[in-house]
């Protein structure tokens, strides 16, 4: 089974049982962003961790594929057309400069890791209306000079 149908077939399993990615993540033991892009197809999950997901699942032959080292990325496609995927593309068109020019002002000539990196998403209340929040953490990485 390829990457592609292992994910419709998580999500399949996770909609039969009502699973929400928060549940499976708590059953992997480990954090919500990371346990989702593995179950999405963009990252792996420990050997251990994929056998109490895949346990969870009732999908025994899903262990082995949510182990295995991804490509990553591979959305197959340019600009993102989700409504919701698009805004963070337009994020990084609108305000791409300005993170790149306000983290090298603090950090020098360098970049922010998507390796050694943490992401939270939680809500956040307004009156006028519930916030999404998103925090990200990367390690700098400078640019080696010799």
């Amino acid at each position: 089974m390829d990457r592609d149908q292992l994910t419709h077939h998580i999500q399949d399993a996770m909609t039969a049982k009502g699973l929400t990615y928060a549940r499976v993540a708590e059953a992997a033991g480990l954090s919500p962003v990371v346990t989702t892009a593995a179950l999405l197809g963009q990252m792996a999950l420990p050997a251990d961790a994929a056998d109490r997901v895949a346990d969870l699942l009732d999908l025994p032959e899903a262990a082995a594929g949510l182990a295995c080292i991804p490509s990553r990325g591979s959305l197959g496609m340019a600009v993102p057309t989700d409504p919701l995927m698009y805004r963070f593309y337009e994020i990084v068109q609108v305000y791409g400069t300005t993170l790149k020019a306000l983290i090298e002002e603090e950090f020098g000539d360098g970049i922010m890791s998507a390796i050694d990196f943490d992401m939270a998403i939680s809500r956040q209340p307004d009156p006028k209306g519930d916030r999404v929040k998103v925090e990200m953490t990367g390690k700098f990485l400078p640019y080696k000079k010799s």
